[in-house]
């Protein structure tokens, strides 16, 4: 549909010394790649599959993106590149008992915990689970194009796996390191995740929950602050326990909306 594009890209690609990153680079920063994916009836109905680009595309993030952009928010999320691969958290699968202890996963400590996906320890016989339920492929053969699926068990692993459990426990912690209001970290916490303001409906419901949630766990010290530490570690000085687990579940309900997985 487009052929004086690609004969552009092509002429580009070669006297860039053929070089991928930019081609990559050049692409996704566009301006058509990075429009909005809303579109209006009429445009809608003149370019129904899109072939003029007339909206950005709305995809779900691939499995490590997901994981990376969780981290990144949450200011977890190692910058160190090259080594060997890492062992990120992950729930207690129980295969040991099956398979052997050979398969037992040996969480990484320090910096290697929270590195980017690509670094991932990857076994065709015992895969990273997040990653799978996301549709990463099994890397047994070469996969041009990812499915995506759309299942609940997506839903239980941003809700409830450890990696994401400690990035709404990190978010949080850095929401109250930055003080202010709690209108004033519900903003900060909107911007950092989606990157916009709350809308005024987003903003009662969520402060709404806060309070609730506040109030449950003032009356329970133990489980506020099992909520507010694990997996992440004690809690800073001086820091209230039920208040981080307030906040720890307004982020995690922040970093499960679908406006956060998906591509705008």
């Amino acid at each position: 549909s487009h052929p004086e594009l690609l004969d552009w890209l092509a002429v580009e690609f070669r006297e860039s010394g053929w070089d991928v990153k930019y081609l990559l680079r050049l692409m996704v920063t566009s301006r058509t790649y990075r429009q909005s994916s809303r579109i209006t009836p009429e445009m809608l109905a003149r370019d129904v599959d899109n072939q003029l680009h007339a909206r950005g595309p709305r995809l779900r993030l691939s499995a490590e993106m997901i994981r990376d952009q969780t981290l990144a928010v949450s200011g977890l999320l190692s910058t160190k590149m090259y080594g060997p691969p890492v062992n990120p958290a992950q729930p207690k699968m129980g295969v040991s008992a099956a398979f052997g202890s050979g398969l037992d996963w040996e969480t990484s400590t320090g910096e290697d915990r929270y590195r980017r996906g690509l670094y991932t320890m990857w076994r065709r016989s015992n895969p990273y689970a997040s990653m799978a339920t996301f549709d990463a492929p099994s890397r047994e053969v070469c996969t041009v194009r990812r499915e995506r699926s759309n299942t609940p068990l997506q839903a239980l692993v941003t809700l409830n796996d450890p990696v994401y459990i400690e990035a709404a426990q990190a978010l949080a912690r850095r929401l109250a390191a930055q003080g202010g209001t709690a209108d004033d970290r519900l903003d900060a916490a909107f911007r950092l995740a989606l990157a916009r303001a709350p809308k005024p409906i987003e903003q009662r419901e969520m402060l709404a929950l806060l309070e609730r949630t506040r109030a449950r766990f003032n009356g329970d010290v133990t489980r506020a602050r099992q909520i507010a530490t694990e997996p992440l570690g004690p809690l800073p000085p001086g820091a209230d326990a039920a208040d981080l687990a307030a906040w720890t579940v307004v982020a995690n309900v922040l970093l499960n909306l679908d406006e956060f997985l998906m591509k705008p």
